[in-house]
């Protein structure tokens, strides 16, 4: 089993953890437009969870650099996200971009395998 497809599952099962923790463990601490945006960072990390393993199962080593991208966009994009949530940081949405940037470099790097 290679690395890529280890980090892709580990990458959606903290997906389903981080959606199940936005459901349950934030709705009594954080506002509408919060959970909004927990739930944004959530599935978009769910869905690039799955194109990581696609890109393995479809590509095997040449996945590498789609997996590369896409793993710094799930950083980037979500991570921030989640951060500008849980620490009320508003600036840290600055970051997203960069993410989504990444995302959709590594959705390229797909197309060329």
């Amino acid at each position: 089993m290679s690395l890529w497809w280890k980090i892709g599952a580990i990458s959606g099962m903290t997906a389903v953890a981080l959606g199940a923790f936005g459901s349950h463990g934030l709705r009594a601490k954080v506002g509408q437009r919060e959970l909004e945006i927990w739930d944004t960072a959530v599935k978009y990390h769910f869905v690039h969870s799955l194109a990581m393993l696609m890109a393995v199962t479809r590509g095997g080593s040449s996945a590498k650099i789609p997996c590369a991208l896409l793993t710094a966009g799930l950083v980037l994009f979500s991570g921030s996200l989640y951060a500008l949530v849980l620490s009320g940081e508003r600036r840290l949405g600055a970051i997203t971009p960069i993410g989504g940037t990444f995302f959709i470099a590594g959705w390229a790097a797909l197309a060329l395998m």
